[in-house]
């Protein structure tokens, strides 16, 4: 965040890919050369944690916040590295090729990843050339790997009833229960391991490649963790629960503008006096975590590392929660001990911000964000938004996951001020075929230090090329995927023009 640099705003899954969902193989290393090529200097991913089902495949609703999403495996980088045979990867029901059918995917990949463990046991060469590089990591990984292997293996064997209806001995962690199903289960337990052991394999070697190309990689964390995940579980001191580990209180943000009931959104909260009596130790690990895989990192909902809406659990509704101390600069300061040197961090600061959420990230030298999206519903001489108010040390966005693109927000949520509003600042008419251009050089223009866009403004794509709609589930949420002949080589050459005009290259 020294430089003036720009970059685009892309999840793993929706890359190209024959496989249904994008992929850490091949596309994703053309990707990086799409970078490379059109002079961006930041690739930015939304979490790569397991998702599943019930939660519509969101990144930031995961089962563990170490664990990557097997999903993302490539088959076709297990074939080039001898794991399977390119046979074995043979797709024979076509995917969609614009949208995510995760079940589907979900389905394949579990057999292609049984496949090559299997071969991984069976087959001397195969099991030779990965038996040192898997010990490994798993002795590198055991602080979370070894009981998210096994939190997913007792899932499994418990048809997918979360942990605190599982056993008595098995949820409480007794050690003898534990030992006992291990023992069992064994098999099972490392093929799990193994599956993160490939994830992370074919992570490792995208980021050296994008070190090759000079782009860095551009993470995110989501703040709270799932009651139902290997962490709670694994940590249920960590979180304000009861007896039987259920919460006692659960996360949310407090009725707004924007709704009359608040959010609630159910994931326990954490209970920051055990977490300080310990050093943050879990939060330690999960920093150090995220630094090996990413070169920055944005924290989701920063505002709960600095106080925290914490709703009763019985209540319906985030109306009657109240507001929590966290300490925040004791927290930070056990990172910033833990790690010399400026932390990587950009905090996410959209919403409702209050005093003391600004005080700390200036404490702290946290860069926040700015949303195009956002700047044209009210005055344009004092919004925050709009350029001319940004400080230095921000990143612009057109606008984020959560929102429609500039085109599809442009013909059907803007309203008739906000267009005036946008043709006014930018003095001239706009129309909804140059309007994603219009707000990307707005952005590239202004004085942030980092500029990132989603690859949907890139692209020019309507509505249909939204990531996620906030406070609804299932639909399109998670699935769109761009289809490569969508990045032409006259665009790439546009958006290069364009980094090297306003001295972003």
């Amino acid at each position: 965040m020294s430089e003036r640099k720009s970059g685009i705003l892309l999840h793993i899954s929706s890359l190209p890919s024959e496989y249904g969902v994008g992929d850490l193989g091949p596309e994703a290393y053309r990707f990086v050369d799409v970078l490379h090529q059109s002079k961006q200097h930041y690739w930015q991913i939304l979490p790569v944690n397991p998702t599943d089902e019930a939660s519509g495949h969101s990144p930031y609703s995961s089962l563990s916040a170490f664990a990557g999403s097997t999903l993302f495996i490539s088959p076709q980088l297990l074939v080039d590295d001898g794991i399977l045979r390119q046979e074995d990867i043979t797709v024979t029901q076509p995917f969609s090729a614009g949208i995510v059918e995760y079940e589907k995917v979900a389905a394949y990949k579990k057999e292609i990843l049984t496949r090559a463990y299997d071969h991984f046991i069976s087959d001397a060469s195969v099991r030779r050339a990965n038996r040192k590089a898997f010990r490994d990591f798993a002795s590198a990984n055991a602080f979370w790997l070894d009981d998210y292997a096994l939190f997913i293996t007792i899932k499994e064997y418990s048809h997918g009833k979360p942990w605190t209806d599982w056993p008595e001995a098995l949820r409480d962690r007794d050690r003898t229960a534990l030992r006992d199903f291990a023992s069992v289960h064994q098999d099972k337990i490392d093929r799990v391991k193994f599956c993160q052991y490939v994830f992370y394999s074919q992570w490792t070697r995208l980021k050296k490649y994008c070190e090759q190309r000079d782009v860095r990689l551009f993470g995110d964390i989501a703040i709270y963790m799932n009651l139902d995940s290997a962490d709670v579980w694994q940590h249920p001191k960590n979180y304000k629960l009861d007896a039987q580990c259920r919460p006692k209180v659960v996360a949310g943000v407090p009725p707004d503008y924007f709704s009359k009931t608040g959010q609630r959104w159910g994931n326990p909260t954490y209970d920051w006096a055990v977490l300080e009596a310990n050093g943050f130790s879990w939060w330690v690990d999960r920093i150090r975590f995220n630094f090996t895989l990413f070169d920055v990192v944005r924290i989701d909902h920063f505002r709960g590392l600095v106080q925290c809406w914490e709703i009763p659990a019985e209540e319906e509704t985030a109306v009657n929660g109240e507001w929590a101390d966290v300490p925040t600069d004791d927290f930070f300061k056990a990172l910033q001990d833990r790690f010399p040197g400026p932390l990587a961090i950009i905090a996410e600061d959209l919403g409702y911000i209050t005093d003391d959420v600004r005080a700390a990230m200036r404490r702290l030298g946290f860069p926040g964000m700015k949303i195009l999206l956002f700047a044209f519903n009210g005055d344009l001489i004092t919004h925050p938004y709009l350029p001319h108010n940004f400080i230095e040390r921000c990143v612009v966005y057109t606008g984020t996951h959560d929102n429609n693109t500039v085109r599809g927000w442009f013909k059907s949520e803007a309203s008739e001020q906000e267009v005036r509003n946008v043709e006014e600042y930018i003095g001239r008419p706009v129309s909804d075929e140059t309007i994603h251009w219009d707000l990307v050089e707005m952005a590239f223009t202004s004085n942030a230090e980092l500029a990132i866009i989603p690859l949907q403004d890139i692209l020019g794509l309507g509505g249909e090329g939204r990531m996620n709609t906030p406070s609804t589930t299932g639909g399109a949420n998670w699935r769109w995927r761009f289809s490569k002949d969508l990045l032409t080589d006259a665009l790439i050459q546009k958006l290069s023009d364009l980094t090297v005009r306003t001295g972003r290259h």
